[in-house]
């Protein structure tokens, strides 16, 4: 019998902590930019019994990202797609966020839901920070969810000098994730498949590392303290949440955004509302 496969976009902590927990009994075919990261991802996971595959994918690339697509169809029937791709202010200019965080979701579920196979599920890692947006006009909001991807990075608002900072870009790019998949979930849904996001908190892992080291790491930790869980996140918690919106248990659930943050955005809003 074949077996089904899992893709899973980019191969961080996040990423092959998602792979450990769906990848058992499927096909996994990992994706990432860096090709030696993807080769050591890829070795580790075939030493630990996972059956790999991996492509070397530019996410802010359509060509690229269709043929990711491709590929993914070409083992079998896809039911698993996870992307966890990206970049944080630590690491990149504005335009690279916008290309790679922004842009790159855009591309992948548009590129997915046409190898996705019925009864399949997505998952997009978006982040905390998107929950952070200050509000924005409900045409840009728009926008976001609907522009075509070819489209997107012409959107006046959306030039490099506008958003401004990496940070400021980073925010608006995982605000736009939520609103992406919520408006993907109805042609998703043609497929009879799901998709959602996951809004991770601090998470350890070596990006969040480079951000407790960078310029918003007091910020990161006065608000990790002041959470219910007063503690990071690990990339075992976010495959958790991840392994529950693909699976049968969240079958009724798609279109949605699940904050995995400890509380700290809670938090911070009962601080706000206090105040």
């Amino acid at each position: 019998m074949q077996k089904d496969v899992a893709v899973v976009i980019g191969v961080g902590g996040m990423g092959q902590a998602i792979t450990r927990r769906v990848g058992s009994g499927r096909k996994v075919l990992l994706a990432d930019f860096n090709e030696a990261t993807l080769r050591t991802a890829a070795d580790l996971l075939r030493g630990e019994g996972h059956e790999v595959t991996s492509e070397v994918v530019d996410v802010s690339d359509h060509g690229s990202v269709r043929a990711l697509a491709g590929a993914a169809d070409a083992l079998g029937r896809v039911t698993h797609v996870v992307h966890t791709a990206g970049l944080s202010p630590a690491q990149a200019p504005t335009e690279a966020i916008l290309r790679v965080d922004l842009l790159g979701v855009a591309l992948m579920l548009d590129e997915f839901v046409r190898v996705v196979a019925p009864g399949g599920a997505g998952v997009v890692i978006a982040s905390m920070a998107g929950h952070f947006q200050s509000p924005l006009p409900a045409g840009q909001e728009r926008a976001l969810a609907d522009t075509a991807a070819r489209e997107l990075l012409d959107l006046p608002f959306l030039a490099p000098d506008v958003v401004g900072s990496p940070g400021a870009a980073y925010t608006l790019a995982k605000r736009a994730n939520a609103l992406r998949v919520q408006a993907a979930a109805a042609v998703w849904g043609e497929r009879h498949a799901r998709i959602n996001s996951i809004s991770p908190g601090a998470i350890s892992t070596p990006m969040g590392q480079q951000e407790l080291d960078g310029e918003s790491g007091e910020t990161i930790r006065a608000m990790i303290d002041m959470s219910a869980a007063k503690r990071p996140g690990t990339p075992d918690d976010i495959a958790s949440a991840a392994a529950f919106l693909l699976g049968p248990q969240a079958d009724f659930i798609t279109g949605t955004d699940l904050l995995v943050d400890g509380g700290v955005v809670a938090a911070s809003r009962a601080l706000m509302a206090a105040g």
